[in-house]
């Protein structure tokens, strides 16, 4: 993935928040994970391990994309809030971040 896609995927999860279409943090991203309301979940690359396995697997489970592209301290600044999970709720949102992230 090249620094443009990048920083533009951190962008627009930026927007996305500020339009009130993510849900961050590890209950509320798990819980949206279970009711098939989340669309792409971003799990930080230096996420501890067992975080990281908890989350591959429930999106396994329930067929949500996943990806562990950023680090912790990109997608805390990208949405303004210390986060290490974050879910897009919104078809929109999840399908030009999966066309720029290429997944």
């Amino acid at each position: 993935m090249n620094q443009k896609n990048k920083q533009q995927s951190l962008q627009l999860l930026g927007i996305a928040r500020r339009a009130g279409r993510l849900a961050t943090g590890e209950a509320t991203v798990l819980k949206k994970v279970r009711q098939h309301q989340a669309e792409l979940v971003f799990v930080a690359a230096d996420a501890a391990e067992a975080t990281k396995k908890k989350f591959t697997d429930k999106c396994q489970f329930y067929q949500v994309k996943l990806t562990d592209l950023f680090s912790r301290d990109e997608l805390s600044e990208a949405i303004g809030t210390d986060r290490s999970v974050i879910a897009v709720m919104d078809t929109g949102f999840a399908k030009k971040l999966n066309q720029l992230l290429e997944i």
